[in-house]
């Protein structure tokens, strides 16, 4: 099947993971997942900590991690505002644990100055960080 392409940029404050044509962009919004194809309604949306799957110009499968940020779609041109961004197979896996178990001491503590909100969202990150490393295609 013919699949046409648009332009995607993945862009995160430090760098531009992506900046190419592909076919197909999926990720988790927060109200829900979404997919991108040539010729999608404009929109603008937010997206949480979950994934993003691109397929791009030449077929090949890429999966990021992501912690939150922005997806804009216009005229064929989709652009990633993340607030972080990681592809499954750069992901640092024991950092990721290390992360993970962190958070996990920090929500066990029950001290009144952990800030619980902060340690569930570093949890929330680092298992999501650890889900998508699994996914290396």
């Amino acid at each position: 099947m013919y699949e046409k392409a648009f332009q995607v940029e993945i862009i995160t404050p430090t760098r531009v993971l992506f900046e190419d044509e592909a076919t197909s962009l999926s990720a988790l919004g927060v109200e829900g997942n979404f997919q991108v194809l040539y010729d999608h309604a404009p929109f603008l949306t937010a997206i949480g900590v979950g994934e993003i799957k691109l397929k791009d110009k030449n077929g090949t499968d890429t999966i990021y991690a992501t912690s939150g940020g922005f997806v804009e779609v216009r005229a064929n041109h989709v652009v990633v505002l993340a607030d972080a961004v990681e592809k499954a197979s750069e992901i640092d896996v024991p950092r990721a644990e290390a992360a993970k178990a962190r958070a996990e001491q920090r929500l066990r503590q029950h001290d009144p100055e952990i800030d619980l909100a902060r340690a569930q969202a570093a949890l929330a990150r680092a298992l999501n960080r650890l889900r998508v490393s699994r996914k290396v295609l």
